[in-house]
């Protein structure tokens, strides 16, 4: 699975990149420091192209309610995955092999993750690592309606948990509560944004399975402790949610947009990315914390509590 999955990403990446179906990514970036903790921000042109792109066909018109998951573009689609979902290429990728995990059938991207959801992850997050993310909604960073999480690789200058869980005050109990199965709830000091971190059996050489029921036991933790509860509709409250080498965190989210730049879930993962020049310059004079907490839920008294 590892090598058959990652052969077929490659193949169908190279194949896309020559037809032109997907833009090859072209990026600057900058390192910003704050508070000891770097944050890359990354200016790439296919984010704004995707804002002046077509969601019809070529040259028709917008129809903001088009949907790229129920029938992807071949030039896009890698093949099934579980029994539920399909792996495609993002058509807009932030970096190399971005992936989108999406439900072959259509259901409500604010509805409440599911153990397939979880499952579709844990088979590629334990072939080959990387970090999966999932953005609950449009004030999450989501585009998409289409029920659908995501997966970047391991690579120098994409998002990661790593910085983050280093300065967790009890991250040393990791390994002890993986071993007793009883999570341990953390909370970063300098993420003054309602959230939480929580262990799970996630990452290289874990089973699938068991994979995905630890996710979905976090998950379900991470939603009681935020208190995320579904609406009339079934919808759930704006939310990001990182998964990394043994860690996943939960945010709450209020908005979309710091100055104009959408930040998504992979902003938490310690990587912005901008559409111009400007928006890095916004970050820049603001800074990246102050960004994450403009966008987030502050706790009622503005301040992370003690993990």
């Amino acid at each position: 699975m590892p090598s058959a999955l990652m052969q077929a990403v490659r193949t169908r990446t190279q194949s896309a990149l020559e037809s032109g179906d997907l833009q090859p990514i072209q990026a600057e970036q900058t390192v910003l420091e704050e508070a000891g903790l770097p944050f890359i921000v990354r200016w790439i042109a296919a984010l704004a192209q995707k804002d002046s792109a077509p969601t019809t066909l070529p040259g028709g018109p917008r129809n903001v309610d088009f949907n790229p998951f129920l029938e992807p573009e071949p030039a896009l689609l890698i093949g099934p995955i579980g029994t539920d979902h399909v792996v495609i290429l993002n058509k807009f990728p932030v970096c190399l092999h971005h992936l989108v995990l999406a439900r072959r059938a259509f259901a409500e991207q604010r509805t409440p993750l599911e153990h397939t959801d979880f499952l579709a992850l844990a088979e590629v997050l334990s072939s080959v690592g990387g970090l999966g993310f999932y953005n609950g909604g449009p004030e999450a960073g989501a585009s998409q309606r289409h029920k659908h999480v995501q997966w970047v690789p391991e690579d120098p200058g994409n998002a990661t948990l790593r910085h983050l869980v280093a300065g967790l005050a009890n991250s040393h109990d990791h390994a002890g509560a993986k071993r007793t199965g009883q999570p341990a709830a953390l909370h970063h000091p300098l993420l003054s944004v309602r959230h939480v971190f929580l262990p799970v059996q996630a990452g290289p050489g874990e089973d699938p399975q068991r994979s995905a029921e630890s996710l979905r036991q976090a998950y379900e933790s991470a939603r009681q402790l935020l208190g995320l509860q579904v609406d009339a509709d079934g919808l759930l409250p704006p939310h990001n949610l990182l998964i990394h080498d043994g860690w996943l965190l939960m945010v709450l989210r209020s908005r979309e947009h710091f100055s104009g730049v959408s930040l998504n879930a992979l902003s938490f993962g310690g990587t912005l990315y901008a559409r111009n020049a400007e928006q890095v310059q916004a970050i820049r004079a603001a800074g990246p914390l102050k960004a994450l907490l403009q966008v987030g839920v502050p706790w009622p008294d503005a301040s992370s509590p003690a993990g």
